[in-house]
């Protein structure tokens, strides 16, 4: 084990398995440099971790323990794409999709529970430009939805 694998074990993760998908689209595309993934949902050993909105249902601190699976999973397409963790070079940009309460306006810190892990994982190279958006809805009710683009080898 090396550089991004080596720090996910220290951390106590494995790579899951890449979720298959949920209608007509692919896990992940790499094209020259980069990976982009489709956006993945906080699913675990195929089941769907949680549903409903932030601000409502499902409360901010646990939407951003589901950001943190949603970024797992993500790696894991990004990493199939890519040919291997440690094929990753560089977190580029990260989306966090947030199914929000009408009042909900925390978007930003939920999506802390998926930069926080690619930070962890990467070091500097996990440091990426983000995006963190309210929704009314996401697929099958999910909380949350995470995608990315990552530089590879």
């Amino acid at each position: 084990m090396s550089g991004a694998t080596e720090r996910l074990a220290e951390l106590g993760l494995t790579l899951p398995a890449v979720t298959a998908p949920v209608a007509a689209y692919v896990p992940a595309v790499r094209t020259g440099n980069y990976a982009y993934t489709s956006g993945q949902l906080p699913i675990v050993d195929g089941k769907l971790q949680a549903t409903g909105k932030v601000g409502d249902s499902v409360s901010p601190e646990e939407a951003a323990g589901l950001a943190r699976i949603c970024a797992l999973n993500a790696l894991a397409a990004a990493a199939g794409a890519a040919g291997g963790l440690d094929a990753i070079k560089r977190i580029v940009k990260v989306t966090c999709f947030v199914a929000s309460a009408p009042s909900f306006t925390g978007q930003a810190q939920v999506a802390n529970g998926a930069s926080e892990l690619l930070i962890d994982v990467f070091g500097d190279s996990g440091r990426h430009a983000r995006s963190a958006v309210g929704m009314a809805v996401l697929p099958l009710d999910a909380p949350v939805e995470v995608e990315m683009i990552v530089e590879v080898e």
